[in-house]
């Protein structure tokens, strides 16, 4: 899809952050958008910054979720993946000529944490989904809605239509011989690709 169709997403990759990141992407597609996410292709030949950075470069919008950043317990290491894109995305709007268009939303858990950890970002607009993801959905659609005038239908009509995307796709995976667990531990670009077809024929308020 074009540079203008595509969004970035930069969140957490483990089990935890799953209940959001499947409803991130969902949305993403529901409304129109394309969403790019480095879990898209696994080529373990090719530099993962390579990737990331051809993806922010080759898409419009961002979304960022810093509500990983912060150790939970002692010895634990600080998880700098997400400021670390976060900020090759900004970088990139501010010095490259090609994406002087492009705009990212900054997702948290808790409304002021982050300021402790990158204080740069204070009186920046941030949504926070405390962990919620209805939550979650209602603030991404709301702000990809505003950013691309998109005239998408309604939050709880995207959440309902993800609630139906799950029921509708652990019945097909079943039928096709999926267990729970590996329908739990699908990877992302078969996820992705399912709700590609589901959205083409429901997406938009079509039903």
């Amino acid at each position: 899809m074009p540079f203008d169709k595509n969004v970035f997403i930069n969140c957490p990759f483990d089990e935890e952050y799953l209940p959001l990141l499947r409803p991130l992407i969902f949305t993403i597609l529901y409304v129109g958008l394309n969403p790019r996410i480095t879990l898209e292709s696994l080529d373990s030949g090719r530099p993962r910054i390579d990737k990331i950075v051809r993806l922010i470069k080759e898409s419009r919008y961002a979304i960022h979720d810093l509500s990983r950043i912060q150790a939970r317990e002692v010895g634990e290491y600080f998880r700098l993946n997400m400021p670390f894109e976060l900020g090759i995305d900004v970088g990139c709007r501010l010095f490259l000529k090609g994406c002087k268009g492009k705009q990212c939303l900054i997702l948290e858990a808790e409304r002021y944490r982050y300021q402790a950890a990158i204080s740069d970002l204070s009186n920046s607009d941030i949504a926070v989904h405390r962990n919620d993801p209805q939550t979650l959905v209602t603030s991404v659609r709301n702000w990809l809605n505003n950013q691309a005038r998109l005239g998408a239908p309604g939050p709880s009509r995207v959440w309902g239509a993800f609630l139906e995307f799950m029921g509708d796709n652990y019945d097909e995976l079943k039928a096709r011989g999926f267990s729970d667990k590996d329908i739990e531990q699908l990877p992302v670009d078969e996820l992705i690709a399912s709700m590609r077809t589901w959205c083409r024929k429901n997406a938009m308020g079509k039903k």
